[in-house]
């Protein structure tokens, strides 16, 4: 089924929802019910009524009774006073009803079956036919404010999952049941990685010493790496004056994201969302040369956005994070292009390390403006026509395949989102490029050619490793909890069979390992050993060593990786060199 259709069938579904809610409570007020990623949803006030998991069974076996009836879609088109009168009572309706004429679009009403309602289209011919019963499959109940919006009132959200077929269905549905196995806010809390705490406040994390692990690994090495590549790492400040985005225009656009204005000396100052203007500063602190440029300023950033309470979800959507973020500054188009080459070949390399394949795991879309819209985008259609054949040029010089979206681009200039799946199946953007053309204006970043003419810059925002909450969340879901060796908190848990017998000799293996900058646990209670291996196991420990007789008269050591039932002998020289190879080179293992 093409997606067009498939969505067509799953907006018919929420039809058929809303007509089997209306069969038992009659009284119910419906609001909206679009098709969605794997099914669809509508939103619907019961007013007193609280409704149950026996509801939503009823509510199904409805929809698949009803669905035999279904035979074909009938629209009108009625004028305001109609369609008010047509959902008189229903204040959501109304509303919706109000700004359609409003923005002097034509009002229509669909009926299939013995059920109306408000509708610009989108529907399969004979659902009937055309929908299979065991396709569908009422899922679950949620809260969700009237428009998105916490100020409004909540409503009842029922989600409905529809495939093609109920094999597909089933494929989906098991797909989840793995993806909440490895769901990273269930295993960040058996692994003891982070936290949440009401009393700090939502969607602000607290790593703990073995979350802090994971973070302070991948930042050493994104640092590293970028400081390989020439760039040059610098700190500024988390805070910074309201004017200061009132200049760069951020302050406008992303007004609604961000935190309230803090007053201090009759001066407004603001939690940083983003480092560029910072960045630029820097940048303009002394006279620069052609000769200088391309700088490729980059900073660990603590970033803070005021996410609504529905939207936060784990380390995945938080109000406070930190950004492997970087701007280049570049002489001119020729030369940025070159740089967003570059930090492409930077950000593959990252995913390289991460086992993460080109086509399979990642790719990339090109998010382009609209010159009609120069509200969200800045007016400057031949800037718009250079950056965005700039970056056509650079995808299609490095023979990857990549998709283009209208309207996703930043407004200052388009950019190259590497979006990534994640378990669940969902595309999110996990990197970003940027092309910049307006902020060299508004900051005046120029510099001397070597004409010694003063010239205007371009920038190139990126980020490298993306946030490194984000990055965490997807690590943790990736591979499930087994962090390879050189990101796991613990990499190797020494376990004596005996305390009184085999502790001395353990402890000294322990020393020597951390000697080695091998982080090492050293079991020293009275469990058995067969609990400490579990243990170990399910902390998914890469390693544990076993200590037994046998091996303190050989002077050797029995290793046993976490995917393996037995452990081998071996000498503590020889795998102190063995981890520490797998260490250096980021092995996966």
């Amino acid at each position: 089924m093409e997606q067009e259709k498939l969505s067509h069938m799953r907006h018919t579904l929420a039809h058929i929802l809303a007509q089997a809610v209306l069969e038992k409570y009659p009284n119910a007020r419906l609001t909206l019910g679009p098709a969605v990623d794997n099914g669809f949803y509508y939103d619907i006030d019961f007013g007193s009524d609280k409704i149950s998991d026996e509801d939503i069974k009823t509510f199904q076996t409805s929809m698949r009774k009803n669905l035999k009836k279904w035979t074909a879609f009938t629209h009108r088109e009625v004028s305001k006073e109609e369609a008010l009168k047509e959902f008189a009572g229903n204040p959501y309706k109304e509303e919706l009803i109000n700004e359609i004429s409003d923005r002097g679009e034509k009002i229509t009403l669909y009926t299939c079956g013995e059920f109306t309602d408000l509708c610009r289209g989108g529907h399969l011919e004979n659902p009937a036919e055309e929908i299979s019963s065991d396709a569908f499959k009422l899922d679950r109940q949620a809260g969700a404010y009237w428009r998105g919006d916490e100020k409004n009132k909540m409503l009842t959200r029922i989600y409905g999952l529809a495939f093609e077929t109920k094999e597909k269905l089933d494929e989906y549905i098991h797909m989840r049941e793995e993806a909440e196995k490895r769901d990273h806010r269930k295993l960040g809390k058996e692994l003891d990685l982070f936290m949440f705490s009401d009393v700090v406040g939502k969607g602000l994390p607290l790593w703990t010493e073995k979350g802090a692990t994971i973070r302070r690994e991948l930042e050493r090495f994104i640092v590293d790496e970028e400081l390989r590549r020439n760039y040059k790492h610098v700190y500024t400040p988390d805070i910074a004056k309201l004017d200061l985005y009132r200049k760069s225009g951020h302050y406008p656009y992303y007004k609604e994201s961000m935190y309230a204005p803090i007053v201090i000396d009759d001066e407004e100052f603001m939690l940083r969302p983003m480092t560029c203007p910072h960045h630029f500063e820097l940048y303009l602190s002394k006279p620069r040369s052609y000769r200088e440029l391309p700088m490729r300023i980059g900073e660990l950033a603590k970033l803070y956005r005021y996410e609504q309470s529905g939207e936060l979800s784990g380390l995945l959507r938080v109000r406070g994070f930190c950004l492997a973020d970087a701007h280049i500054i570049c002489k001119d188009a020729a030369q940025a292009g070159s740089e967003v080459n570059g930090a492409l070949d930077l950000i593959e390399y990252v995913c390289n390390v991460f086992g993460l394949v080109p086509g399979k795991d990642f790719w990339y879309r090109l998010s382009l403006g609209d010159r009609a819209n120069t509200e969200k985008y800045y007016d400057d259609p031949q800037a718009w026509d250079t950056a965005e054949n700039e970056l056509r040029k650079v995808l299609q010089g490095r023979g990857v395949h990549f998709v283009e979206a209208e309207q996703e681009a930043a407004f200052y200039g388009p950019k190259i989102d590497i979006q990534m799946r994640d378990v669940r199946g969902k595309d999110n953007t996990a990197f970003t490029v940027q092309y910049d053309f307006v902020m060299p204006k508004r900051f005046k970043l120029n510099y001397t050619d070597s004409d010694g003419l003063e010239k205007e810059a371009i920038v190139v925002h990126r980020s490298s490793i993306g946030a490194i909450e984000r990055v965490v969340a997807f690590l943790i879901e990736h591979w499930g909890g087994n962090m390879p060796t050189w990101l796991s908190p613990t990499q190797v848990a020494i376990a004596p069979v005996n305390m009184e017998k085999h502790g001395a000799y353990a402890e000294e293996l322990a020393t020597k390992l951390k000697a080695e900058n091998i982080r090492t646990d050293y079991m020293d209670d009275d469990d058995s050993m067969g609990k400490k291996v579990r243990r170990a196991k399910s902390e998914r420990i890469p390693y544990t060593i076993i200590i037994g007789d046998k091996d303190i008269e050989a002077g050797t050591i029995t290793v046993q990786h976490r995917s393996q039932e037995q452990g081998e002998q071996t000498t503590l020289d020889e795998f102190i060199a063995k981890i520490s190879k797998e260490i250096k080179e980021r092995t996966l293992g």
